[in-house]
């Protein structure tokens, strides 16, 4: 597997009044820490944005975008997913991963049989899902990203070893 060098650290979530503000939403431990990144860029690199962050709301940030000035420019920011080069972001303990890192990786259960690979890493608000892609399958298998059900992953090797629930397969 093959390293990225650029981290997705958060996503525009629309405007915030009228004045140019976004709404910005953070997939960083601290959600503050996405402005020390900053300028973000887009996945591709093309296009650049310097965020200033102005205030916290529920459930997301509002910020100031370098050369956004009214509400219609920032609703052409919506969806737009926001990039820090690696070497800007911390280094992790051992137990935790960049998602970029995990995608693409390949899957064993515990007796060794492969299950797929890791095609997207999701989380809708409990806990990190991975999404699991078998070999000739267009349906993917979700399972928990805990030490139970995923107790081994090993990124030197490119696999992670799985121990899923009864039933889960």
């Amino acid at each position: 597997m093959t390293e990225t060098d650029h981290i997705c650290v958060g996503a525009f979530s629309g405007s915030y009044g009228v004045n140019g503000e976004v709404r910005l939403k953070s997939f960083c431990a601290d959600p503050e820490a996405i402005a020390d990144y900053s300028p973000l860029t887009t996945e591709d690199g093309k296009r650049s944005f310097a965020i200033t962050l102005t205030r916290s709301i529920k459930g997301a940030l509002v910020a100031k975008v370098d050369g956004i000035t009214n509400k219609e420019d920032a609703d052409v920011l919506k969806g737009i997913r926001l990039f820090a080069k690696r070497d800007q972001l911390p280094a992790l303990p051992d137990d935790e991963f960049y998602h970029a890192d995990l995608i693409g990786l390949t899957v064993l259960d515990t007796g060794g049989t492969v299950l797929g690979k890791v095609h997207a890493v999701q989380n809708h608000g409990a806990s990190d899902l991975l999404e699991i892609m078998p070999e000739g399958s267009s349906a993917t298998i979700l399972l928990p990203f805990t030490n139970e059900v995923i107790p081994t992953v090993d990124l030197t090797a490119g696999r992670i070893i799985a121990d899923p629930p009864e039933g889960a397969l």
